[in-house]
């Protein structure tokens, strides 16, 4: 089964928390403080591998974690790192914000990698908050949080060709016959129904890869038949090859068919008319199909045709070398059509809000934020030290100051994030 599009959640470690712990050798039985820091938490990394040819991996799993960081020990040392989980996908695979299907990322490089969520910083051990006033920290900093998103994957074929066309006019077959694939083909309409590679080699180091694009219809870019499915990945061909059946042999006009798909690619997006098109005349062993040639040169000169028939497979070497030849004219540009002016930064994808919101309500003074719950988060409420680490951030950050303009009397009471305190001056 051919999977293009799959919806995902990644999760990236947490960070593994700090260690609070004491020397503890012969002849020093009171030693400092010597808990270590926690180790990062592993990041999710997506990598574009040639060797994967769909999504397939992600259809029945969504969900997918990295490990944790471990926390800190004794002795100063460092938790153990969390491992980095990598995820392999097809080259030219899009990543996009499953929300705003906006695009974090094209992978369009065998190798490629990209870092979508990374791990939590490890916390600070004890060790780390020892100072010449406070000797003997009884706490120590809990990891970072992980990094979590949605992600939407869809890949768009890279290939050098795309062989365009409605059902039935021997895409499969001019495939099977130039290149080393083997789709499936009968004389049935939509027996394709998965894009399709092949590579064509003419010699050692002259080749180039084709694709068959199935599922054109009249109303595909409506999103009828397979349209939709597959009209994203003829945005990365460099050379589209609009197969007709030139022998009418099912009682289509060959004009008219190459006027349906020239229709349907312009409707799908306008820049496909910028793509270089050569057009192959196939089934031209069989009667009428050279008197409709005729009319086809008549009407459309400005366009190079290639007669073949798959069947006999009279022309095709002319057609695989004429392929070869005209992408020498072609500039490689393998972009996709997705606005990369809606590029998501996961800077600020994941940037923590760091607005800090200071008022009263029924008599209590409410103090919210997310810096102030992450500051709650690494306090021990437990340890006096830690308290008084804690109240020191707070006149850091003038939370203390915005609370006292507000005029209190002592025994006010205080909701930090939750957290109820009496304010005293």
């Amino acid at each position: 089964m051919f999977l293009d599009i799959a919806k995902i959640n990644l999760k990236s470690g947490k960070g593994g928390d700090g260690a609070v712990a004491w020397r503890r050798e012969k002849f020093e039985p009171s030693g400092g403080p010597a808990g270590g820091d926690g180790g990062k938490g592993g990041s999710i990394i997506i990598v574009a591998d040639e060797n994967v040819h769909t999504l397939m991996d992600f259809k029945y799993k969504r969900h997918y974690k990295a490990e944790n960081g471990q926390p800190g020990r004794n002795k100063k040392q460092y938790g153990k790192k969390g491992e980095d989980l990598y995820l392999k996908v097809p080259v030219g695979t899009l990543v996009k914000e499953a929300e705003s299907k906006n695009l974090i990322c094209d992978l369009k490089e065998d190798g490629q990698e990209f870092v979508i969520a990374n791990g939590g910083k490890g916390g600070r051990g004890n060790a780390k908050f020892a100072n010449s006033i406070r000797q003997a920290p009884r706490f120590a900093e809990p990891g970072q949080q992980a990094q979590e998103i949605d992600v939407v994957l869809e890949v768009k074929l890279i290939a050098d060709v795309g062989l365009v066309g409605l059902p039935n006019v021997g895409k499969s077959s001019i495939l099977s016959t130039i290149s080393d694939a083997k789709p499936k083909i009968a004389n049935y309409h939509f027996t394709t129904l998965k894009p399709n590679l092949g590579v064509v080699k003419l010699s050692v180091d002259q080749s180039y890869v084709i694709a068959d694009i199935p599922g054109l219809i009249e109303g595909a870019s409506d999103g009828l038949g397979l349209g939709h499915d597959f009209l994203r990945h003829i945005e990365r061909t460099r050379l589209l090859v609009h197969v007709l059946d030139m022998s009418g042999i099912e009682g289509r006009d060959p004009l008219e068919d190459f006027e349906t798909i020239q229709n349907e690619l312009s409707q799908y997006n306008e820049r496909l008319e910028d793509k270089k098109q050569m057009v192959v005349a196939n089934k031209m062993d069989i009667t009428g199909a050279e008197d409709n040639l005729l009319r086809f040169k008549e009407k459309y000169p400005q366009y190079e045709v290639i007669e073949t028939s798959a069947a006999t497979t009279m022309g095709i070497d002319k057609l695989k070398y004429a392929l070869y030849e005209e992408l020498k004219t072609v500039q490689v540009d393998y972009e996709s059509f997705d606005d990369k002016d809606q590029v998501v930064s996961l800077d600020e994808f994941f940037k923590a809000d760091k607005t800090i919101d200071v008022f009263i309500e029924d008599d209590i003074v409410y103090v919210e934020g997310n810096p102030i719950e992450e500051l709650l988060r690494r306090t021990n409420f437990e340890d006096y030290e830690s308290i008084m680490h804690f109240e020191k951030v707070l006149e850091d950050m003038g939370v203390m100051e915005r609370i006292r303009e507000l005029d209190l009397i002592d025994g006010d009471i205080i909701n930090i994030a939750g957290y109820e305190m009496e304010f005293y001056e």
